[in-house]
């Protein structure tokens, strides 16, 4: 018999819109590869960029916060493996799961580690010390109870990894570090990614919701662009996102060549005509999978440390990485207009995909993860006693908290 998975989904998957969007899409088609037949359900209303996943063969179901019919539900369905989507549906049916379907192997995929973009958020904004605001908040707290408490943590860096198991001492045992995983196909140049000749303008694209990719804007607003217009002035920037706003829209400046473009359907169309990816993020986790986008377009990348973190490990980056105004740009006017340089890290980025992203070397391990856990889970939950007891207080709190706002709406 077929075994089921069920993922709680934050959202439902935006791979045009999102870089989260296309990382559920790959967990989804890692876990069909193993034969599991998947269940999608969220309390989120389905949007004009949602994926249609019913057309891979994904049942999707809506379900509702604070309210027993999950309980029901999840019985029915009995899933071997729920995947929680982000902390946040973790905290709020992960107790729901334990209770109903003990035996369901609980794994969460963070996407990125929300209590550091946060911090950075907030450490960048009042200029406080990154480590005082990430040890002091209480997003960490929720977040790495929520890593405690499930029996396996996705985690997309290398750098959120390192954080996780030497500054705050979890056990390796419980976290597995799975990137990007991009088919080999991909990983290489396509026989229309154009060359340097064949491009020009600069590009930058990223989701509006994502408060780094609001921030970016700005600061290319006021900071890089016009310096580099300065500098050329028959240059573009040409900016794309899903959400943008009406502050975002209000930017855009024909004269200025200052672009705001909105919405795309396909970024491999506009990366590909760029000739450079500005990136300058200030604060933010993760991989961005705008420079995974970047580099499979054969577009060289001006970017921060920030935006760098995790992408590259022990290679030579697809770009130049600075964090101040003034060398961001003269080293961005000098990727543009170098085209040995610019060709260097072109090849960069495309050696950068197969040793780094290339899905079958990421697929094996994570699939072995997974056999190992089903295999003598009673063993591994025994072994996490901090996560017995925060699911034992959790439990408590949440269950009659939720009871409480059930009976609450049914008053």
């Amino acid at each position: 018999m077929q075994s089921t998975l069920l993922v709680i989904g934050f959202v439902y998957p935006e791979p045009n819109s999102s870089a989260a969007g296309t990382r559920m899409l790959q967990l989804i088609a890692a876990f069909q590869e193993q034969g599991y037949a998947l269940t999608f359900a969220t309390t989120c209303k389905s949007s004009d960029h949602a994926f249609d996943l019913r057309s891979i063969g994904v049942n999707v179901v809506e379900i509702q916060l604070n309210h027993s019919s999950f309980d029901v539900f999840i019985k029915a369905l009995n899933p071997a493996i729920v995947l929680f989507d982000r902390f946040m549906t973790e905290e709020q049916f992960g107790w729901r799961v334990a209770e109903h379907c003990p035996e369901a192997l609980r794994i969460l995929d963070t996407e990125d580690l929300h209590s550091l973009r946060k911090a950075r958020q907030k450490a960048f904004t009042t200029n406080q010390s990154l480590e005082y605001v990430l040890f002091t908040s209480d997003i960490a707290k929720r977040e790495l109870a929520s890593i405690y408490r499930s029996d396996l943590s996705l985690i997309i860096s290398e750098t959120e990894y390192d954080l996780l198991t030497d500054r705050f001492k979890i056990d390796p045992s419980l976290l597995c570090y799975l990137p990007f995983m991009i088919d080999s196909t991909d990983c290489q140049p396509r026989v229309d990614c154009k060359s340097y000749a064949e491009r020009r303008d600069f590009v930058s694209i990223g989701n509006f919701l994502h408060p780094p990719n609001l921030d970016v804007v700005r600061y290319l607003k006021k900071d890089i662009w016009p310096h580099i217009r300065k500098a050329l002035p028959e240059t573009k920037l040409h900016i794309y996102g899903a959400y943008d706003t009406p502050i975002i829209k209000e930017m855009h400046n024909e004269q200025d060549g200052f672009l705001v473009h909105g919405f795309v359907d396909d970024a491999f169309e506009v990366l590909n005509s760029a000739r450079v990816l500005l990136a300058p993020l200030r604060f933010g986790a993760g991989l961005k999978g705008k420079l995974i986008q970047a580099m499979q377009t054969g577009t060289p990348c001006a970017m921060s440390s920030v935006a760098a973190e995790g992408m590259f490990g022990a290679l030579a980056p697809n770009g130049i990485v600075e964090d101040t105004a003034e060398v961001f740009v003269a080293r961005t006017l000098a990727l543009y207009s170098d085209a040995a340089e610019w060709k260097k890290f072109q090849e960069q980025g495309f050696s950068i995909l197969k040793n780094r992203f290339e899905k079958t070397q990421h697929l094996a391990v994570f699939q072995d993860r997974i056999k190992t856990l089903l295999a003598r889970l009673e063993t591994h939950r025994a072994q996490n006693f901090i996560g017995q007891m925060l699911s034992h207080h959790q439990m408590q709190s949440t269950k009659y908290m939720a009871h409480w706002i059930e009976a609450k709406n049914n008053s």
